[in-house]
């Protein structure tokens, strides 16, 4: 059996990386029990702010065996987004670089499900479900678990040879493989990210108050922007990559070489007066397939006549 299992992680390793992840790292599907509490207190906290769906499914977040009937290990891949040239910044309203192109949602699923196609011609059927940033996972917890890399203090996963702009995958299954172990720390005493959060969302080491991040503000939150972010958004109408900019990890970040993550060449020639003068017709015609169109036209309008208004009002 042992060999076997070997066998199989080592298989799942060599196809993974064929099929462009940058990490893939096995874990044994358990009761994440350290996270339990973690996320209890969070949630006490009332961290996530209007993210009530964080407060359902507590035991399937923490137990994939509960999400996947009969699975036996997790499968955690990661996926690199950095991109090859940044949108201007001058005189703009700026895009979190994970959303500059293509919805990273269906472009992962359909490599993950490719590559679990030839999987089964290999192996043979085995049941799974693949998972991008979908369903009650605990991704980052997982891909720590398997050894991907460490929680920074900005709560991203961190890998010392592409640092955290990636995004994160998993494959639940039923087949036994072996399991990877943790890799440590290398955070240190370093405070960059902490230090450059503008709204103060890093409240501790690991520990983000999800309602004063500006990613949530633009994305997640569905009501009016509180008076808290006035002045403190630096532009950002959608997402929030600060934390990461800053981390000295990131400078080993190399371009991403997916067709679909390429920016979408209208977001280059946009600024800041073409973004105030949007339309819905125009929303649509840029962001049909980009995660953007989580917003809607109304929240993106929202986010511009917000940072809009803040400009007014500065001396």
């Amino acid at each position: 059996m042992n060999s076997k299992a070997e066998k199989y992680s080592q298989l799942i390793k060599t196809k993974a990386s064929s099929f462009g992840f940058q990490n893939c790292g096995i874990s044994k599907a358990d009761f994440l029990e350290e996270d339990a509490k973690h996320l209890e207190n969070w949630l006490k906290r009332n961290y996530h702010g209007e993210m009530k769906y964080m407060e359902n499914h507590f035991d399937k977040r923490l137990d994939p065996r509960l999400l996947v009937e009969g699975s036996r290990s997790v499968i955690s891949l990661s996926y690199n987004y950095f991109p090859e040239e940044k949108i201007p910044s001058l005189d703009n309203f700026k895009i979190s670089k994970y959303a500059y192109a293509e919805d990273y949602h269906e472009v992962i699923k359909d490599v993950l499900r490719e590559m679990v196609t030839e999987l089964q011609q290999e192996i043979g059927e085995f049941s799974y479900r693949v998972f991008v940033d979908s369903a009650p996972v605990m991704e980052r917890s997982w891909a720590k678990k398997s050894g991907i890399g460490w929680v920074g203090k900005n709560a991203n996963l961190i890998t010392k040879q592409s640092g955290s702009f990636y995004f994160l995958a998993e494959i639940i299954c039923d087949l036994e493989l072996i399991a990877d172990h943790e890799t440590t720390d290398h955070c240190g005493t370093c405070r960059k990210c902490i230090d450059a959060c503008p709204t103060d969302a890093i409240v501790s080491d690991k520990i983000v108050d999800g309602s004063k991040c500006i990613s949530y503000a633009t994305i997640e939150l569905k009501n009016e922007i509180p008076d808290h972010f006035k002045n403190k958004m630096e532009d950002w109408m959608f997402g929030c990559d600060i934390c990461q900019d800053v981390c000295p990890w990131n400078r080993f970040s190399v371009p991403n070489l997916q067709d679909k993550f390429k920016p979408n060449h209208q977001l280059r020639n946009f600024r800041k007066g073409e973004w105030k003068e949007l339309t819905q017709d125009l929303f649509s015609e840029i962001f049909r397939k980009s995660p953007v169109k989580r917003t809607k036209f109304s929240g993106l309008k929202r986010n511009i006549d917000f940072l809009a208004q803040s400009e007014d009002r500065k001396p």
